[in-house]
């Protein structure tokens, strides 16, 4: 989870560089930097006026060079395009950077995007090479070795209100203690852009050169330290854990025929099945606070591991008779069902697959028994809406009975071919208008008007 946020936040964190690459110009002292006279008018006028003509004038440009089938014409004039839109924003007092995001955003809306990717793609790495050639370059020795001290307690402060910033917002997005220490963990030291916005700041004279050089210095040693953050939240987290890790399972009884791998949403709905007709059963839970939680409620939950062959051993996999897998995340759930279709081959497992990609990988396995999670809760909404639209309960049954089961055959035969990305999406394409004829040579029924 912390991982997803971490991605989300770096994300935007690029793109809020180029509001703030905008508006640094706008901030700088008269006649430095941009025109005296409505800047502000101007700047909008010229990206309103690039935004248009990449919308409709790139687009037949790239149509004409693609028909020439000239790869080396076709890179030439995408660089153009961004060389060009980058002096264009200088000359109206803006930022290069500002002008070369806006020329790939245009490049990227166009239906040439792949082919341009494939054909800049030698050209990244040595660009991305040059970039941070560029900053270490720009990193002034005589700095470090003048204030050694200032600058590392700099560089931990900011990675200290930065990481302090992060977890308040992990807990506002409400997750889990460990994630909100992970993520500010993980992203506290600072951005590469923030190399682009001093030397912006520095050159429209918001900002001078000594304290330009002091924290490019300081956001250059949070990176370097960020490591060892890492090391230090592993350390911690042995701390943290550590009364949680030493507690065992309950030793199972012999009559217990069922193992729960999982107590969300899933597992708990099928173990108050299992409570109802009296059937034993153990349930294996990994997040220690769902388990205190779930506890409460007077649930037996035992903490632990699935995916871990000693604790499956721990809580009687040999004698059990069934396995429902209902762990929600993806990797842990093919692990685990990996582990017990090798060791335990007759052992029946009953897996709740999050989408048919999950579903695919299971089945790579030998897993057969798979519900997609929200598969059967759709069918039923569906039946519902075909009755709410004047269908009677047997035709609407009947429809919703042939959907399933012609979606269960379509799964199957795009299993057989899931490793080929275009056959699987020709598939998905043809498979609607045959579901189509099925439902009116089957079912006699004709689409509503």
């Amino acid at each position: 989870r912390h991982g997803r946020d971490g991605f989300v936040i770096l994300l935007f964190q690029d793109l809020a560089v180029i509001p703030l690459l905008a508006i640094l110009p706008l901030l700088a002292p008269v006649g430095v930097g941009k025109p005296t006279e409505t800047p502000g008018v101007l700047a909008l006028v010229t990206v309103m006026a690039v935004i248009l003509s990449g919308r409709y004038l790139l687009r037949p440009l790239l149509r004409l060079l693609a028909k020439s089938g000239n790869r080396e014409v076709f890179t030439a004039a995408a660089l153009l395009v961004v060389i060009g839109t980058a002096t264009l924003m200088e000359a109206v007092h803006l930022s290069m950077s500002l002008g070369a995001f806006l020329a790939g955003v245009l490049l990227a809306d166009s239906e040439f995007r792949h082919e341009l990717e494939a054909d800049i793609e030698p050209f990244k790495g040595l660009l991305l090479g040059l970039f941070f050639m560029a900053v270490g370059m720009s990193v002034n020795l005589e700095v470090i070795a003048s204030e050694p001290l200032k600058i590392i307690a700099l560089a931990f402060a900011l990675m200290f209100l930065k990481g302090v910033v992060l977890w308040g917002v992990a807990r506002l997005a409400k997750r889990p203690p460990f994630s909100r220490r992970s993520l500010a963990f993980a992203l506290c030291q600072g951005g590469e852009f923030a190399f682009v916005l001093f030397g912006v700041a520095e050159g429209l004279h918001l900002i001078d050169a000594r304290v330009n050089d002091l924290w490019i210095v300081v956001v250059t040693v949070s990176m370097l330290i960020a490591p060892f953050a890492l090391l230090l939240q592993d350390a911690l987290e042995k701390l943290v854990t550590q009364p949680v890790s030493d507690r065992l399972f309950d030793t199972p009884e012999d009559s217990n025929s069922v193992i729960i791998a999982g107590f969300g949403r899933f597992g708990q709905i099928v173990s108050r099945v299992l409570v109802a007709r009296k059937i034993p059963f153990t349930v294996l839970e990994k997040d220690p606070e769902h388990v205190d939680f779930v506890r409460k409620f007077g649930s037996s939950v035992h903490y632990g591991d699935a995916s871990r062959p000693e604790l499956l051993h721990a809580a009687g996999i040999n004698r059990d008779k069934a396995f429902v897998l209902a762990i929600d995340d993806m990797v842990e759930s093919v692990k685990t069902a990996t582990y017990i279709r090798n060791h335990f081959p007759e052992l029946p497992i009953y897996a709740r697959a999050r989408n048919r990609n999950h579903a695919f990988k299971l089945m790579d396995i030998g897993v057969t028994l798979i519900e997609r999670e929200t598969f059967l809760a759709s069918l039923a909404t569906a039946r519902s809406v075909l009755k709410g639209l004047g269908d009677t309960d047997e035709l609407a049954t009947k429809t919703v009975d042939t959907f399933a089961a012609y979606d269960n055959d379509l799964m199957s035969r795009q299993y057989a071919i899931h490793g080929d990305e275009a056959k699987l999406m020709q598939t998905s394409r043809e498979s609607r208008a045959e579901l189509k004829n099925i439902m009116e040579a089957d079912l006699g029924v004709v689409q509503r008007p």
